[in-house]
């Protein structure tokens, strides 16, 4: 890949975007990003609009820049003339080494930062930013493994460690690797609208809802990463079956256990009661149908297992201090929101990738607060 990957006749019309890189970045959060515009470049052209994201990748000192893995990019010297459009810097594995390193990337971030209309740190790239003073008492959000690293060393920086990625004003930030398709998807959608982020989406095989308020830990992760195989299983289980009627003995039977022993185990496993688990996870979808749907809250409730609407309701207020019509309100004002002024750390909902009928149980997200939440009432 060379250093200009425009796919488009330069001109006033285009959006122009710098990935910065330098030694050692994580490279996918360079190609991923710059896969996610050029697929929307090439819809652009289908669709006979003469506008195209202008892409350049740029470092410190110009030449082949090596990533953390085998792959090595050419890169542009960073851009000393603007302003710029909207830049974008990744990562480092070792993000402490890359910024003792790289001061004269923090430098260059402090100039040129708010004359760009997007200024993005990619998982811990959002460092660079902070070193700068850019984040200084603003929202930002940084891979889960350095959130503490990031509070810590920049202390005036509000830390998100839970979200996939914040907007404060011109300044982006996103969680890890991955989450810089998200980003780079929001983009898309702020730039051409939903239509284009949702086609682009389907090209790149993802199907994953992720507003950028997320959770970087899904459900399905968790459990992944939580007990034994057959907690494991019954965890995946339950998210698979989550607009059914159920009960504890439902779930000891299917693991093989008593009621209280199942329950116990649970606990000691997952740090959270089977009832309060499955109440979140139930939360959880019913987010994702509030983003993805029209759906009416009768019919969103009993897909998520809940008896009535105002169940819902009020577990979904009692769980995040505002009712699912809020929620969905919320998240339509973001949609909406094409503006890249200063919006007072709000966090912008990315695009919806699939089908608002599939089943999202497995795949949405258990927040944090689920566990020190009451039992569920069961459906």
């Amino acid at each position: 890949m060379t250093g200009s990957d425009g796919q488009g006749t330069p001109g006033r019309d285009n959006l122009r975007v710098h990935v910065v890189i330098y030694p050692g970045f994580k490279s996918m959060e360079a190609a991923g990003p710059v896969n996610v515009l050029s697929y929307a470049n090439r819809h652009l052209a289908a669709r006979g609009d003469p506008r195209r994201y202008e892409m350049t990748l740029v470092a410190p000192l110009a030449g082949v820049i090596p990533s953390d893995t085998l792959i090595s990019l050419e890169a542009a010297e960073l851009p000393v003339a603007g302003p710029l459009a909207t830049v974008m810097i990744a990562g480092a594995e070792d993000i402490e080494v890359a910024l003792a390193r790289e001061t004269a990337l923090v430098d260059w971030c402090r100039r040129q930062a708010f004359g760009a209309e997007r200024f993005a740190g990619l998982c811990s790239g959002s460092f660079f930013l902070a070193a700068a003073g850019l984040l200084d008492g603003r929202r930002a959000t940084t891979h889960w493994s350095v959130a503490a690293l990031l509070q810590s060393r920049f202390p005036n920086v509000r830390v998100d460690a839970d979200a996939i990625f914040v907007q404060d004003g011109s300044l982006w930030t996103s969680a890890g690797v991955t989450a810089a398709i998200d980003l780079a998807l929001a983009f898309v959608e702020q730039d051409f609208g939903r239509d284009l982020a949702l086609a682009v989406a389907r090209d790149l095989v993802i199907y994953l809802k992720r507003p950028g308020g997320q959770s970087q830990f899904s459900a399905a992760l968790t459990s992944q990463m939580s007990g034994p195989p057959g907690m494991r299983d019954i965890q995946t289980w339950l998210l698979a079956n989550l607009d059914r009627s159920l009960h504890i003995p439902d779930m000891a039977a299917r693991a093989g256990m008593s009621s209280r022993n199942f329950t116990r185990l649970f606990a000691a496993e997952l740090g959270v009661t089977p009832a309060s688990y499955l109440e979140g996870a139930r939360c959880e979808r019913a987010k994702v149908l509030l983003l993805d749907s029209d759906l009416p809250m009768k019919t969103i409730a009993s897909r998520c297992g809940f008896t009535s609407d105002e169940q819902l309701r009020k577990v979904f207020l009692r769980r995040f201090s505002l009712t699912p019509r809020d929620y969905r309100g919320r998240s339509d004002r973001g949609r909406s929101d094409r503006g890249r002024g200063p919006c007072n750390g709000k966090i912008i909902t990315a695009v919806s990738i699939a089908s608002p009928i599939r089943d999202y149980g497995r795949w949405s997200t258990v927040p944090p607060e689920a566990d020190r939440q009451g039992p569920a009432v069961a459906a």
